[in-house]
This record gives structure tokens, sequence and C-alpha cells, in this order.
């Protein structure tokens, strides 16, 4: 009985804190009435304001080059381009990627074990408006494909303040599961968002295409909100809830340490519980499941678990991706002795504005077996070369960052285990032949290599890649403009790849029925094919292609001028196992 009125004792003691605090509940109903009621006609009228986004600060990927407007997502910024209209239009912002075909390659990354189930996030982009105001609502034009966008973030941040915060603030507007479309028609996606109290310029929407069937395609954003403060929001009612008794250690003191202490003259830790005859393989499984914040937390909870919750084990296998708001140099400083035993990191979209510098980065990085850094461009290019020291590295994505070719000459010369690596659009690298010649050289086990909008591969680099590294089976050459069908390159690409089962020569113009004939007669494995953009196919290769090929699984002939639509659903109907991807314009 005694103890039951302790802690009946304790909890009214605690609320009674809460209650000085922050007033009663009829106080707080009343403040809030009076607002409502007596002094409504007494309050500014508040004006919305409307704005189109001024401009796009960051991105993860985008379809476009870094020196173009086409399909990049710097369209984005300002008036629509082309909504109402729907298809697809090199005036909008479009992803990289859509749908699962690049995560049923070998080159995509497995999901990481302790990523949150809430995390569905794969691209985001950042836009800056001109005036912060408190949000009311948002509004995303769509004009293809849409439903990708699974969250819209606000950021205390003004990008274009002098005087920034110390304390950098991101907080949720909205968030969702992705979703598929019903029809890829233009449309105008406007969620209802959660209220915040501070005003912003800054959004972030992250998206998830994963269910797409074609790329998703943006036009603009309008921000809607009110410069001042909605008055209603300063008038809170207090809600105590039954989980969340101790705001403080302060408050624990004074009250006797709920989870410590039973009663005055009893003073004496309770211990862990069973926890303590379970066996250690079997807690380490438990405290697996956990994310890392939660992972961090616990083991600041007793010294068992702070042995479970640090034991190197656990850190295997690291994804930091989720956390990217919050990751600085100090974080990677904490998780350092922990991960004495990590073979695979992801790090993409942290470092944000210069959260994490070089010196923080080669810190923290000493052994790895798998890297990516994808769009980590805020990472100074010194911090590159101390990846050569990663002898061990089978897989490395530094898509869309500053490495330049010093540091990937080091990294190849030094990690020849190399299976899978990622450079696209990678614009500090000054010579890709040069590249090719060291991979053909010292990484002959290559399986895939994304060479994706590379600015000067030319023939007799693309010939020394495909020579030595013949183990290859994934090859991205989409926008490589310098390569000539006429040299015959592509001929002896598929000659010498007949492992080879995605092949993307995405945008270029030259690609030619002789092309595809060698493909069908030597790549009889192949699964994914884009040849988006060529004038020079026709109908009768295309389908020798499919016939010689059965694992095909898709192929993009967009804007192929020889293919029309009508052919397409003749050889969906003839290949049904196989998706073919033919866009449109309105």
């Amino acid at each position: 009985m005694f103890p039951m009125l302790t802690l009946l004792s304790m909890f009214y003691y605690i609320c009674l804190r809460r209650r000085s605090r922050s007033g009663t509940r009829s106080e707080a109903l009343g403040s809030r009435r009076a607002v409502e009621l007596g002094q409504r006609s007494a309050l500014p009228v508040t004006v919305e304001v409307e704005q189109y986004g001024k401009e796009v600060l960051d991105f993860s990927s985008h379809y476009g080059s870094e020196n173009s407007m086409s399909y990049t997502m710097w369209n984005l910024a300002g008036v629509p381009n082309v909504y109402p209209s729907s298809g697809d239009f090199t005036q909008t912002a479009v992803f990289r990627t859509y749908g699962s075909w690049w995560e049923q390659c070998s080159s995509s990354t497995p999901r990481f074990r302790r990523t949150p189930h809430s995390f569905h996030s794969q691209d985001y982009l950042e836009l800056a408006f001109e005036e912060p105001v408190y949000p009311t609502a948002v509004e995303v034009l769509e004009t293809y494909h849409p439903g990708a966008i699974v969250k819209i973030l606000a950021c205390s941040l003004n990008p274009f303040s002098q005087n920034p915060p110390a304390d950098v603030r991101w907080e949720v507007l909205w968030a969702g599961k992705p979703n598929k479309a019903l029809n890829p028609q233009a449309s105008q996606f406007s969620p209802s968002i959660k209220q915040i109290n501070f005003a912003t310029n800054l959004l972030r929407l992250e998206v998830n295409s994963s269910l797409m069937e074609y790329y998703t395609e943006l036009d603009a954003v309008i921000l809607r909100g009110v410069r001042e403060r909605p008055i209603l929001a300063l008038y809170k009612i207090p809600v105590i809830d039954i989980n969340d008794l101790s705001d403080s250690e302060e408050e624990i003191s004074e009250a006797g340490g709920l989870c410590c202490r039973s009663g005055g003259e009893n003073r004496h830790n309770l211990g862990n519980g069973y926890f303590d005859r379970l066996p250690y393989e079997l807690i380490q499984l438990i405290v697996s499941h956990l994310p890392v914040p939660d992972l961090c937390r616990l083991a600041q909870s007793c010294k068992l678990f702070h042995k479970h919750c640090c034991d190197p084990l656990q850190y295997i296998q690291l994804s930091l991706q989720p956390y990217w708001a919050r990751l600085t140099d100090a974080s990677l400083s904490h998780l350092q002795s922990r991960c004495t035993l990590l073979q695979r990191l992801n790090m993409s979209w942290t470092g944000n504005r210069g959260a994490v510098t070089a010196a923080g980065f080669c810190s923290f990085m000493k052994a790895c077996g798998e890297l990516n850094l994808a769009s980590c461009d805020r990472l100074q290019p010194q911090a590159f070369n101390h990846i050569a020291k990663l002898t061990n590295l089978r897989r490395l994505v530094l898509y869309r960052t500053k490495v330049e070719q010093s540091a990937i000459l080091s990294i190849l010369t030094f990690c020849p285990e190399l299976k899978h690596l990622n450079l696209g659009s990678c614009v500090m690298i000054e010579d890709y032949d040069v590249v090719a010649s060291m991979l053909s050289a010292r990484c002959r086990s290559l399986r895939s290599l994304d060479l994706w909008r590379c600015r000067n591969l030319s023939e007799r680099g693309l010939a020394e890649l495909v020579s030595g590294c013949r183990l290859l089976q994934e090859l991205d050459l989409g926008w490589c403009s310098t390569l000539q069908s006429s040299s015959g390159c592509f001929q002896h690409l598929a000659r010498s790849l007949p492992h080879l089962r995605k092949l993307f020569l995405t945008a270029n113009r030259t690609v030619c029925d002789s092309d595809l004939e060698e493909l069908a007669a030597n790549c009889s494995a192949l699964e994914h094919l884009d040849i988006l953009g060529t004038r020079m196919v026709s109908s009768a290769s295309l389908r020798k292609l499919m016939q010689s090929c059965p694992q095909l699984k898709l192929l993009d002939v967009s804007f192929c001028s020889q293919v029309d639509s009508r052919f397409v659903q003749e050889l969906s109907g003839l290949f049904p196992n196989v998706s073919i991807k033919k866009s449109f314009t309105q």
C-alpha cells in the first residue's frame, strides 16, 4: 500500500509543478476563449502572401547536366513553365531515377538494417523563397507522373540573411508514404500542413519514385503564408502526458527518481530486471533493431546497455542518411570509437552547409568495404584523398561530388578490389580516358560502372575500358555525347562484354541498327537498355533485339523518331514481360 501512495504522491507533485509553470486548464481555456470572442475584432487583419520559389539551393540528383537547363532542378524556381500541360518537357525539374529498376541491379546499395521504417525518401531538393512567412499552404505543380512526394520540411534558416542563426531547425510540415498515381497527367499537390512557430523561406521536398512508371516531373512550388505569427498559436492548452512525467533531471531528483527509488528508507538501485539473466547474444539481437539515435540514447541508461549499445558489432553497417539534418563533425567523433568493424557506410546527403568538414570525415573513416557519398557536394576535394586508404573497398558511390582526378586515380591504384563504382556527374574530373585506362589496368573485377554525363570519354577510352574490365554487367554512358557510333565503339563494347545486363546509352543520337544487332548477337543476358533520343534505330532491329534477349525487362525508346507509339503497343503485346517506355507531351 505504501509504495502505491508514494507513487501517487510523486505523480501529484509533478502535476502541480507543471500547472504552476503553464497555468491551469481552465485558465488556458479562458484565455483562448477571450481571444476568440472578446478580442477578435481588435486583431489586425492578416494578409496571406503567395510566392513562387526564388532559387534552388540544393538537391540530391537531377536528370539534366550541371551546365544546362534541360530537366534540371533549377527549372523549379519561378513561375510555372508548362503547367497545366501534361507530359515530358525539358523545362521541368526531373530526378534521375524512377521505379524499382535501379533497385533490382547489382549496383544498387542493399537497404541498411537500421533504417527507420518511416524513412521513405530517395531524393530531395531545397528551394528558397523571397520572404519568410508562417506557412499556411504549400502547393507543388506536377506535370508528369505525380505522387512521388513523401515529405515537406521547413527550415528556420533564412538563406539570404547575413546573420544565420546558431541553431538551424528543420520542421516537418507534412509526411506520407509513397503512392502510385492513377495516371501520368498534371496534378497540383497541396496537402494539409502542420503549423510551426517560426517563419520560413526555405522548404525541402523529399520524394520516393519507386512506384512510378516513369520519371516524375515538377514545374513549380507555391508557398502561402502570413507575415505575423497566428495569434491563436500562442495559446496552447497544457496536456499532461502520462508517458512524459519527467521534463528534466531536476524533477526526477526532487521527486525521488521514479525509476530508481521506491521509498525514503529503501534507496537502492533496482538493477536491470531479467535482462541480467539473458545471454549476451540475445540482448545484442534485441538492440540491433533500434535506429541509431535510439541506440545512442539507450547507451546512456545503464552500464549493461552501454556495453551492448557501444559494441562494434552493432555498427558493422551504418546509414547516416536519415539523420542528414543533425550530422556534424561532433556526431562522427562520438560514433568513431564504436565503428572499428564498420563495413558498410552511407553518408549521402550529409554535411549540408559545412556541417561535416574534410578533417572530420577523414578522422572518422578508418576501414570500410562500402562507401556511399552521393550528393555530398559540399565535401571538400581533399577529403577524397583519404578514401585511398580503404584498401578493401568494394563499392564506392561518388555521384555529384567534387572528387578530383588525382584523388580518383589514387583510389583506383590502392583499391583494386572495387566491384561497383559510380562517378556520375563528377564535374571535377578533367580526363575520363585516363580514369578508364586506370580502371582497365587496376580494377579487372569491376561489375558496374556509372559514368552518367561524363564530359570527355572518347572512343579510345571506352575501348580500353571494356577490353580490361570484361566482367562488367552494368555500364551507364547516358549523355556521354563525345562517343560516336560511327567509330564502332558500341559494337566493340557489345563484343567485349558478354555478361552485360544493363546498358544506358541515353541521348546518344548516333546509336544505330548495327549497334543493336551486335547487342542481340553477343549480350543475350541483357535486362535493361536505354537508347532514349536516338534517331537511327528502326523497328526491325528493336524486334530482333527483343527476340534475342529473353531476360529483357526495361527498354526506353522515348524520343526515338523511327519508333512510333503504335509499334510500341505492338511490341508490348508480343513481349508482355518487357516494360517499354515511350514518353509523350501534350
